[in-house]
C-alpha cells in the first residue's frame, strides 16, 4: 500500500544578482568590447563623464575621480570571481535619459550635457567597427559601397539560424563555429569548448559530439574538422560510387602517406585492386578542398591591443598594465553632489543611476586589478620563456594560477581569454602560456609549447634534398627521451603551419 510521507530538508545555495553575473560577463570580454560597454553606458548615465586627454595618460580635472592604471593593481577589494560558474551574464546595465534633480544650477547643468553630448559624440565617430568613412568632400567613400564577402562564421551561423535548434543545441553549436581557425578546422579539443559554451549545467562530451556532427553537416563540406582526414573524409560522402567512396575513405584514413607520395604501386598491393583504379580514387581524392575555410571571404582583420607590458626592469621582469586599454571614465562630482544634496524620496531613478556609476567605475578597477594579478603569477612561473625563448616554456595549468592568486579557475580562464601580453619576444595571448605536461623517459616533464618549438628548429635544420617525415621527427625526439606517437607530432607540425614532407622536398 502506497504511502505519502513528508521531509524537511535543508540546503545552501549560492544566488548571484543580476549584477554581478554582469561583472562576470564584463571580464571575459575583450579589452576592446570592454571599453565599448563602459561606452554605453557612460552615454546613459548622468553621473558619468568621460576625460578629455592626448591618448596616452588621462587628464586630471579637479572635480571628478578617474581610474588610475598604476594603482590598479591595488584596488582589487578582495574580488575573486569564486563561484561564478555558468552564468550567461545576459543582463545590460541600461537606463533611459532622466531629467536632473530640482535646485541644480543651470549653468553647470549646460555644461555637464555638453560634455556628455560631447563625450557621446566622440565615441560614436571613433568607433573603428561601425564608423564609415568619408570622402574629402564628406561623401561616403566608395570603398563603403563594396560588397563584402561573407566569412566563414557568418555563413555557417546563417545555416544554423534556419535549423530551428533548441538554445542549448544551437548554443554548442555556435560555440564550436567560433572556434574555427581561417582554414575551417576545429584545432581546440572538445573539452576545452565547455567554458566557451558557458551552460549550465555544463555541456557533456556526447552533447558537444552531438554539435560538432552538426556544425559538419553544413556547407562547405569539411569544415569543423579535426584533422586533414577527416576533412577529406567529410567531403568523400558527395562521392556516388559507393565502392570508389569506400576505397577512397581507406586510402584517406590509413594510407595518407601512400597517398601524398603518389605511390599508386603500394597502395594497389596493400589495397588489392588494380593499379588503374587507385589511380581513379587517387585522382578523385586530389579534387577534394583540404582548407575549405578558405572558400569564403575573409574574416575582419583584428588588430591587437596589449592589456599588459612586460618589460625587464634591473634585471627582473616586469608587469605593467597598458593605459591605453583603460576605459577614461570618472563620476561627475557635480552631479553627484547636487544630487545628494537635493534627494528627494521620489528619486530612486536617479539613486539607481548613482549606484550604477560606483559600480562601474569599481567593475572596471577590479577587472584589471585581476588580469595584472594573473598576469604577474603567469610571468613569474614563465620568466625563463622571456628569457630563452619557446623552447625553455614549462607546463602550466589554469589550477595553478588559480590556486597561488586564491581565485576560482573558472575566473582564471576568463581573464586569459582575449587578453594579450606584450613580450621582448611578440605579442601572445595570456592562454598561450598554458599547456599541459608531457612526461619524459627521465622522469622530466616539459611543454607541448617546447615541443613543437623543438619540432620547428628539427624541421629548420632538416636537408631540402632529404627532409624530415613525421614518423622521423618522432624517432628522432624518442632518441632524446620524448616519445610522441607519428599523428601528435602531425598534429604539432599542422599547427606550426609546416607543410608536409612531399612539400617540403627540393625546398631551398
Amino acid at each position: 500500500m502506497l504511502s505519502i510521507q513528508r521531509h524537511t530538508e535543508q540546503r545552501q545555495q549560492q544566488a548571484l544578482s543580476p549584477r554581478l553575473q554582469r561583472a562576470v560577463w564584463l571580464l571575459q570580454l575583450s579589452s576592446t568590447d570592454f571599453a565599448h560597454e563602459v561606452q554605453s553606458v557612460l552615454g546613459k548615465n548622468p553621473f558619468l563623464e568621460g576625460e578629455e586627454g592626448d591618448g596616452n595618460e588621462p587628464a586630471a580635472p579637479s572635480n571628478g575621480e578617474r581610474i588610475e592604471p598604476d594603482r590598479v593593481a591595488d584596488s582589487a577589494d578582495g574580488f575573486d570571481g569564486s563561484g561564478l560558474d555558468g552564468l550567461d551574464g545576459s543582463q545590460l546595465i541600461s537606463a533611459p535619459d532622466l531629467p536632473l534633480p530640482e535646485g541644480v544650477d543651470a549653468s553647470a547643468a549646460e555644461a555637464a550635457e555638453a560634455l556628455l553630448d560631447a563625450v557621446s559624440n566622440d565615441s560614436w565617430h571613433s568607433d573603428g567597427l561601425t564608423r564609415m568613412r568619408r570622402a574629402e568632400d564628406g561623401d561616403i567613400s566608395a570603398l563603403d559601397l563594396m560588397a563584402a564577402e561573407p566569412t566563414l562564421a557568418a555563413q555557417l551561423h546563417a545555416q544554423l539560424d534556419l535549423l530551428s535548434l533548441p538554445e542549448r543545441d544551437s548554443a554548442l553549436a555556435r560555440a564550436i563555429v567560433e572556434s574555427l581557425d581561417d582554414d575551417g578546422y576545429l584545432r581546440l579539443e572538445l573539452t576545452e569548448l565547455v567554458d566557451l559554451a558557458e551552460l549550465e549545467p555544463p555541456a557533456t562530451l556526447q552533447e558537444l559530439k552531438i554539435a560538432l556532427c552538426r556544425v559538419q553537416s553544413l556547407e562547405p563540406a569539411g569544415v569543423a574538422a579535426r584533422n586533414v582526414a577527416e576533412c577529406l573524409t567529410l567531403q568523400l560522402q558527395a562521392v556516388e560510387c559507393p565502392e570508389m567512396r569506400a576505397l577512397a575513405r581507406t586510402i584517406v584514413n590509413e594510407h595518407m602517406e601512400s597517398l601524398a607520395r603518389h605511390d599508386v604501386a603500394k597502395l594497389a598491393r596493400t589495397l588489392h585492386q588494380s593499379p588503374e583504379q587507385i589511380e581513379a580514387v587517387c585522382e578523385r581524392i586530389r579534387r577534394l578542398d583540404p582548407r575549405p575555410g578558405w572558400r569564403c571571404g575573409p574574416a575582419q582583420v583584428q588588430y591587437v591591443v596589449p592589456d599588459v607590458i612586460v618589460r625587464k626592469v634591473r634585471g627582473q621582469w616586469a608587469v605593467q598594465l597598458n593605459s591605453a586599454v583603460v576605459p577614461r571614465v570618472r563620476m561627475n562630482r557635480v552631479y553627484a553632489e547636487l544630487f545628494q544634496r537635493h534627494r528627494r524620496a521620489n528619486d530612486q531613478a536617479l539613486a539607481d543611476h548613482l549606484k550604477e556609476a560606483r559600480w562601474t567605475l569599481r567593475n572596471v578597477e577590479q577587472r584589471f586589478a585581476t588580469i595584472v594579478q594573473v598576469a604577474e603569477a603567469i610571468v613569474e612561473r614563465q620568466h625563463r620563456f622571456l628569457d630563452h625563448g619557446p623552447m625553455a616554456m614549462r607546463p602550466l595549468g589554469l589550477r595553478e594560477i588559480a590556486d597561488a592568486l586564491g581565485l576560482h579557475e573558472s575566473t582564471v580562464s576568463r581573464v586569459t581569454n582575449n587578453k594579450f601580453m606584450m613580450t621582448p619576444m611578440g605579442v601572445f595571448e595570456l592562454k598561450y602560456f598554458f599547456s599541459r605536461a608531457l612526461t619524459t623517459e627521465s622522469g622530466k616533464t616539459c611543454s607541448g609549447t617546447a615541443l613543437r618549438s623543438l619540432i620547428k628548429d628539427m624541421i629548420e635544420g632538416e636537408s631540402s634534398d632529404a627532409p624530415l617525415s613525421d614518423a622521423d621527427i618522432a624517432r628522432q625526439l624518442a632518441q632524446q627521451g620524448v616519445r610522441l606517437a607519428r599523428r601528435t607530432v602531425t598534429k604539432y607540425r599542422q599547427l606550426l603551419r609546416i607543410d608536409p614532407i612531399e612539400r617540403r622536398r627540393g625546398r631551398t
